[in-house]
């Protein structure tokens, strides 16, 4: 997600991205459901919501072979021995850039020991495919069982592969997708193969792809250009790779960032104008759509994912409220009770963090600029103070305001000898790494995604993924909570993919609730929940559909 160094972006603003209800259209209010949706929604003895794919009048045929790109192919062979690289790369950035090893592979199998890039080697799977480009075909069985494990844990996409297998209602569409390539992503890319669409995929941030994973998806016949460690020019390279190839005209972009509909809308403006949707889930990638809508640039329309219900309060919240500390345990081994932290931003992500570290016994202060989001704090127990004020005296700062110099390297000046700095947010601005890369400092490595930043009279900090998300690049996400965005974005594609020409207008649109409720009863069966049905007399004296949706648009979760 994190947004490459010196590339440039939409026009970006100082201040940090407000969602307002204005420039939304929400179809849920302004337009009808398209007609492929109406009457699958149904409520089951239980209450849960089932969805039931038929075709439709003006939508896309779903009669079809089956599209998925290729068969899961297990190897008996295993990867050679882990090995460790001590090399530096001459990018003025520690060898923690370019050191491969990730605690969130369970395998350890994400090595980099090869001194050639990929993009130099010529590699084929088991089947001789050879469109895509990644760190070590080899590992591909290693990338297997963590996609298993990751199935396991994710039910709601699980149960949509299931019940729209068979019907396809992704059939024809080409999909461009740029996100974090790992276990829980390597499982949306094979429910989307199975709902009919062909993909290709590049990573959205050069530290958080798990190698073996986009192994084991090359092994299974998808194209995936990505690996762990790569430079600023590899990362464009492969999103390119995703976006032109022979024999391929995308119709659909599955963004986190920004960064594909960035390069196609910049590098392939006729290419984009035959996009049908794009589905964004980032807070980062949603301002710049609204910032391109404004402009009157945006010639496609686009489903704003990151503030549908089911991503924002649990993808931002709980599974944030997780990965804090586990990134932070893993890279630092840090004793969190009684340490002072400093956490800017109390939105989703803040609030998610900061529940966590509140229970660990830390001593926690939140900066703010929005004064609901200040009270909120307040009301919370926590203190809201300037960062200037507390940053001498803090061991932990944590940004998660998705906007830029949050950090500066004045505020560093001024940390104390062993502070911990690390983000959150989508974006890599947050901190202001390149002030630290002066001669006047000495970076050295600690290890994977740890640096020491030393000053000329001894002190050091220490910096986490080089300011980039700390919870994809030190750690893993939780798969549950992923099964829900990867299910919001799925309904999503197909939604935009089905619709009618002229139902979506080019401009941003939210997930309508209906689908939104949908995609929380796919995770309900999981906790063996029951949920109580409204009687005749219940859903007339309210003035809602027994089978939903529950909550006007407004409402607030």
């Amino acid at each position: 997600m994190a947004e490459p160094c010196g590339v440039p972006v939409y026009a970006s603003k100082s201040s940090p991205t407000v969602v307002s209800d204005s420039p939304i259209t929400d179809p849920g209010s302004s337009v009808k459901i398209h007609s492929y949706w109406v009457n699958n929604l149904t409520s089951s003895t239980q209450g849960v919501a089932r969805l039931h794919f038929v075709s439709a009048t003006n939508s896309q045929s779903l009669d079809g072979t089956n599209a998925f790109l290729g068969q899961r192919k297990l190897d008996s062979k295993s990867s050679g021995a882990l090995k460790k690289s001590s090399r530096y790369r001459s990018r003025s950035l520690s060898a923690s850039s370019t050191d491969s090893y990730s605690s969130a592979s369970y395998t350890g199998s994400s090595s980099d020991d090869e001194d050639v890039s990929p993009r130099e080697r010529i590699q084929k799977n088991s089947q001789g495919f050879s469109d895509f480009c990644v760190r070590n075909i080899s590992q591909h069985a290693f990338g297997r069982r963590e996609i298993e494990i990751a199935e396991q844990e994710m039910p709601g996409i699980m149960a949509l592969r299931r019940r729209a297998g068979d019907d396809k209602p992704l059939k024809n569409a080409k999909i461009v997708g740029c996100s974090h390539i790992n276990a829980q992503t390597a499982v949306l890319i094979e429910t989307l193969a199975e709902l009919g669409a062909q993909v290709r995929w590049a990573a959205c941030n050069i530290y958080s792809t798990q190698n073996e994973v986009g192994a084991a998806l090359a092994e299974a016949g998808f194209s995936i250009f990505a690996w762990r460690g790569e430079t600023e020019e590899d990362f464009w390279w492969c999103i390119d790779k995703c976006v032109n190839a022979e024999n391929w005209q995308p119709n659909m972009i599955l963004d986190d960032g920004g960064d594909a509909t960035h390069l196609m809308l910049k590098k392939y403006p006729a290419m984009f104008k035959m996009i049908k949707g794009i589905v964004e889930e980032s807070v980062t990638g949603v301002h710049r759509l609204y910032q391109l809508s404004k402009a009157g640039k945006l010639s496609v329309p686009a489903m704003n994912v990151n503030d549908s219900v089911t991503k924002t309060k649990f993808d931002n919240l709980y599974s944030c409220r997780e990965s804090i500390i586990d990134s932070l345990k893993r890279s630092t081994d840090v004793m969190f009770g009684g340490k002072q932290v400093v956490l800017c931003g109390y939105g989703e992500v803040g609030k998610g963090c900061c529940q966590a570290l509140k229970g660990l016994g830390c001593v926690v202060y939140i900066t703010e600029i929005d004064p609901i989001c200040a009270l909120q704090a307040c009301m919370d127990g926590f203190r809201v103070v300037k960062l200037n004020e507390v940053i001498r005296n803090v061991d932990i700062v944590i940004t998660a305001t998705g906007n830029k110099n949050v950090v500066t390297r004045e505020h560093m000046d001024k940390m104390k000898n062993g502070c911990v700095v690390c983000n959150m947010g989508h974006s890599n601005t947050e901190i202001d790494v390149n002030s630290l890369r002066t001669p006047d400092l000495t970076w050295e490595k600690v290890r994977s995604q740890v640096d020491h930043v030393i000053w000329p009279d001894g002190k050091r900090i220490i910096l986490l993924a080089e300011g980039r998300l700390v919870n994809l690049s030190c750690s893993s996400l939780p798969s549950f909570v992923v099964s829900i965005t990867a299910a919001t974005q799925a309904l999503a594609l197909i939604e935009l993919f089905n619709a009618p020409h002229g139902r979506y207008k080019s401009d941003v649109y939210l997930l309508p609730k209906k689908m939104d409720e949908y995609v929380a009863s796919l995770h309900l069966p999981t906790f063996d929940a029951h949920l109580t049905e409204l009687t005749d007399e219940q859903a007339k004296y309210m003035g809602l559909n027994k089978a939903g949706p529950f909550k006007p648009n407004y409402y607030r979760y």
